[in-house]
């Protein structure tokens, strides 16, 4: 049976990228549409021209319990009494991107995991451009996928970068090939347990069958117990593990495994991208490629023209030796770990924002071994001192120009200053690319005022 929202009352909870376009995809598919957002936001007049009620204020309940269908902004935490009242009353609650799917003539790669997600989704996207498939990339990463929905047909492919926002609202989101880059603690300021937010993740899986495929990364345990059980055929990814069937390294080259058979892909040398877990998240676009279809020649091309994405281990300046790199990405304990592992020594971190969980104190070890000095900022400044400050040394900095001036003052000769907060923007900035922004240009104040 298809899916139809012709006359029906549906309300979208957000005023983001999602929420827009899931509010101008169902005005075009003959629903009426509310828009519920707490504060104002740009587009909101633009949808009151297309027919959309804009609600702004707290979301109303008797709105939300009144609706036919409510469809969820990813950013929009799912338990708010409005959503579980219109749950109770029997109304229907997705998300924007279990939304988007039903109406999705094309098929679906889907790509999730704590850190790496936009690198494999952007990397993925471009190797199957070269092969010349019909692609279209998005989800949580630029594009909305409610927005690819109208020029989606049999051919297309579309590549999707998932959150567990997104996927904790799905129930029949079904990717042709599914990808977990990694698994770590994330977002636990808004899930209630590292289990919760797992579940959440593996709903990629959950409506797989024996004919689609999953891409798993084998170096990682918890990735690999997440999976365990899935219907979906494995191809799987490794920097250090031996596999099987899948993709990983041999003797200078990146090899596509087939029962133990090794066919190189690529010389690693093909990879212009810094830090071994970016050649992890290569590993794993590569793997994709390989399932899909994609010849090895098409795939190199892809990765010697990629230099990585803004805000990911981002090269920014270099200033009498010293050198600035914009990991803003780089959200949350993990990744951090991964960002400061990505060079030998000489670092001066700029870490802290608004905690989302996770331990600090699981960055000693990298700090003790490559970190000369810590700039703490926002409002988790006073724990990364706590776990950390025994170790190197540790100064405040109220803002972004305050703490690229001090991280200048410490580093070495030939040292790095990286951007790397293990935690989300929302005390300080709009996103984590307004944070990238606001240090690339006091990077570049400092280096104006070094030439004066």
């Amino acid at each position: 049976m298809s899916f139809s929202v012709q006359d029906k009352d549906v309300v979208v909870a957000g005023g983001g990228r999602s929420g827009v376009a899931a509010s101008e995809l169902l005005i075009a598919r003959g629903a009426r549409v509310t828009l519920s957002d707490p504060a104002a936001f740009p587009e909101a007049d633009r949808l009151r021209l297309l027919g959309v009620n804009v609600e702004i204020g707290p979301h109303r309940q008797e709105l939300f319990t009144g609706a036919d269908l409510v469809v969820l902004s990813p950013g929009v935490p799912p338990h708010q009494p409005a959503i579980e009242a219109a749950r109770r009353a029997g109304v229907t609650v997705i998300g924007e991107v279990e939304l988007a799917s039903r109406w999705l003539a094309g098929r679906v790669i889907a790509i999730t995991g704590t850190k790496g997600k936009s690198t494999t989704t952007t990397l993925t996207a471009r190797m199957l451009e070269e092969a010349g498939f019909a692609v279209t990339a998005g989800g949580n990463l630029g594009t909305a996928l409610s927005a690819q929905v109208p020029a989606s047909r049999p051919d297309s492919v579309h590549v999707v970068e998932v959150s567990s926002f997104q996927l904790e609202n799905t129930d029949s989101f079904h990717p042709w090939i599914s990808v977990l880059v990694n698994l770590s603690p994330d977002h636990l300021d808004r899930h209630a347990s590292f289990e919760e937010y797992a579940r959440a993740k593996a709903r990629i899986f959950a409506n797989q069958l024996a004919t689609d495929w999953a891409v798993i990364n084998a170096d990682d345990p918890a990735s690999l117990a997440l999976a365990r059980g899935i219907r979906a055929r494995r191809f799987d990814f490794a920097l250090d593990s031996r596999l099987v069937n899948g993709v990983g390294l041999l003797e200078g080259d990146i090899v596509r495994r087939d029962d133990g058979l090794a066919v190189p892909l690529m010389p690693v040398s093909s990879v212009r991208l810094p830090g071994r877990h970016l050649l992890g998240d290569v590993l794993a676009a590569a793997a994709v490629g390989c399932v899909a279809g994609v010849p090895p020649s098409a795939m190199r091309r892809a990765v010697e023209r990629f230099r990585g994405l803004e805000h990911a281990l981002e090269s920014v300046a270099e200033i009498n030796g010293v050198r600035f790199i914009n990991d803003s990405k780089a959200t949350n304990i993990a990744s951090a770990r991964r960002s400061l592992e990505s060079f030998e020594s000489g670092i001066v971190a700029i870490m802290g924002g608004r905690f989302k969980g996770g331990r600090f104190e699981d960055l000693r070890d990298a700090i003790a071994a490559r970190a000369t000095g810590i700039i703490a900022i926002g409002e988790a400044a006073p724990l990364v001192s706590a776990a950390l400050g025994d170790l190197v040394p540790v100064r405040r900095a109220a803002s972004m120009p305050e703490a690229v001036d001090a991280a200048f003052d410490l580093a070495p000769a030939n040292g790095v200053v990286l951007l790397a907060p293990a935690c989300s923007s929302f005390d300080m900035f709009k996103d984590y690319a307004d944070r990238g922004r606001a240090f690339k240009s006091a990077v570049e104040r400092l280096v104006q005022s070094r030439n004066r």
